[in-house]
């Protein structure tokens, strides 16, 4: 029996030996991994996909790697063990790579389905952490997932083991990611739900202020004028344009509160000599989500969105954000 005070500390065990492991996995990394990331890449060229297997613990570590190959772009889908030979195998189709999960490599449920997956003529990956096993030599690709130690205390229950076949699942996703060139766009086509879909699908016109409410004067208004402007738009910045409608500046609230201490009578003064020159700015055909990233860069509460000829046509407010449900 342990004490509350001894919880922490077993905690803290379990999270080093399974770091341990992993980063023995990560080691061991060779010209397989490139092999693996090659097959799996050209099967999705072609338009084909990862079948996933595995049995116990492992099948649910296949669940996870599945879900994220395909939302990154690599289509994959999770072959039932126990299914497959009364007729789930009808998923499988010429081109495809199987992706085979067994930490002991003998699991009886996934060989028996072993021969049916090489009457295809599939390449099967094999994820196991004994390189001599059965599967293992059915294979035509053997990724090393061995451990010397489960974080389980007993020495039992998978822990460590399924830990380091999530993690080089992640790392083939990842690296196919990056293989086949896949972008934040692409990302967002498989994710249209909640605020992340939502961040990542809208473009910067659906979610700024249109021309029609904002603040628009030119360099030679006065501050006061720029104040009264921003008042009757309900908006924390004027945006300062030129004649020919290009953008000269941005001038905020902000802007006003720093430098009335210093000119009690900045009222009167042109607001062009208090503006911030080449304010940062941003496409209105870009995504949302870059949106958060230069706010938070640039510490900023206002972006001027402007059209292919550097004229403004909308800001957005960090405050409407929420309110869009972008954040």
């Amino acid at each position: 029996m342990i004490t509350g005070m001894d919880y922490l500390e077993r905690a803290r065990r379990v999270f080093e030996t399974e770091i341990t492991e992993v980063s023995s996995v990560a080691a061991r990394l060779d010209e397989r991994f490139i092999q693996a990331v090659d097959l799996i890449k050209a099967a999705v060229e072609r338009r084909n996909k990862v079948v996933v297997l595995g049995v116990g613990k492992s099948g649910h570590i296949g669940d996870k790697i599945a879900a994220t190959l395909t939302s990154t772009g690599s289509t994959a889908v999770v072959l039932n063990s126990l299914n497959a030979l009364h007729g789930d195998l009808g998923i499988v189709a010429e081109g495809d790579v199987v992706l085979a999960l067994s930490q002991s490599g003998e699991t009886q449920e996934l060989l028996s389905i072993l021969p049916a997956i090489v009457r295809f003529g599939l390449p099967v990956i094999a994820i196991t952490g004994n390189t001599n096993s059965t599967l293992a030599k059915s294979a035509a690709v053997v990724l090393d997932v061995s451990v010397t130690q489960e974080a389980c205390p007993l020495n039992l229950a998978p822990t460590s083991s399924t830990t380091a076949m999530l993690v080089l699942g992640d790392a083939l996703a990842m690296v196919l990611l990056e293989a086949r060139g896949f972008q934040k766009e692409d990302f967002a086509k498989f994710h249209p739900g909640g605020s992340l879909g939502r961040s990542l699908l809208l473009k910067v016109h659906q979610i700024m202020r249109p021309v029609a409410d904002l603040a628009i004067i030119s360099p030679d208004a006065s501050v006061l004028e720029a104040i009264q402007a921003m008042t009757s738009h309900r908006a924390g910045a004027a945006v300062i344009v030129h004649q020919d409608g290009s953008l000269a500046g941005i001038f905020t609230h902000g802007d006003f509160a720093r430098h009335f201490p210093e000119d009690p009578h900045i009222g009167s003064r042109p607001v062009g000599d208090f503006m911030t020159l080449q304010p940062i700015t941003i496409q209105g055909d870009k995504l949302a989500a870059e949106v958060l990233q230069i706010l938070e860069r640039h510490r900023i509460d206002d972006l001027v969105v402007l059209d292919a000829n550097k004229h403004p046509i909308g800001v957005v407010d960090s405050q409407d954000l929420t309110r869009l449900k972008v954040l």
